[in-house]
């Protein structure tokens, strides 16, 4: 993540300035070309967070019209958990990795978005948000919902907070509450196999096959 001092924003020695309502900005070095992604993101986020949007570190799959959200750190399998819903039952891969969700008042939009880090997949489309799953690996197959304190940390963990403006933490954390009290969540341990994806279906939208 880049860092800001006063109106420079620095991300691997490139080096962006903005203005003070970051409404402007002029890239005055850059040897890296990820910084671009890293600029751009950062510009982006700063107004859409301001526009009940926020940044969660997950894939978004599309099925039957209603989107599925799953979260977790690098290397969980987030792009794996999505291509299987693809696999199995042909869901539409919108993003594998970086997923803005815009609060709407009572219904949450995923977005995609151009940037997806090691996935591969980035659709220029939406849907409307019906779960978030976290998943765990194991050898075995289970689910179940999250409440309480539990639901709120393991979600909150997932989400990118935008520190460098002052109000940053407070926006997301608004648009966050209003999330979870909206949209339930639940906790897939899985083995990363067409079962888990039937699970999860099953509980999501009641059906068995």
């Amino acid at each position: 993540m880049s860092t800001v001092n006063s109106n420079l924003v620095i991300c691997d020695n490139d080096i962006m300035v903005v203005n003070e309502d970051w409404s402007k900005a002029n890239i005055i070095k850059m040897e890296h070309p990820e910084s671009f992604d890293a600029f751009t993101m950062q510009l982006f986020y700063t107004h859409a967070v301001r526009n009940h949007m926020i940044q969660v570190h997950s894939s978004l799959i599309e099925y039957k019209n209603s989107g599925i959200m799953f979260l977790g750190p690098s290397g969980i399998g987030k792009t794996t958990q999505a291509e299987l819903w693809h696999q199995y039952l042909d869901a539409l891969i919108i993003n594998g990795d970086c997923v803005f969700v815009e609060d709407k008042g009572d219904e949450f939009i995923g977005w995609g978005t151009p940037w997806h880090g090691s996935s591969p997949y980035c659709e220029n489309t939406s849907v409307l948000v019906k779960a978030l799953v976290v998943l765990k690996q194991g050898q075995e197959n289970r689910i179940r919902k999250l409440e309480g304190f539990e639901k709120v940390s393991e979600v909150s963990n997932n989400i990118i907070y935008p520190m460098w403006i002052e109000d940053g933490m407070d926006l997301c954390l608004e648009t966050l509450d209003h999330l979870l009290t909206h949209v339930p969540v639940y906790e897939l341990v899985n083995k990363a196999d067409e079962d888990s994806v039937l699970m999860v279906k099953q509980v999501v939208f009641d059906e068995k096959n």
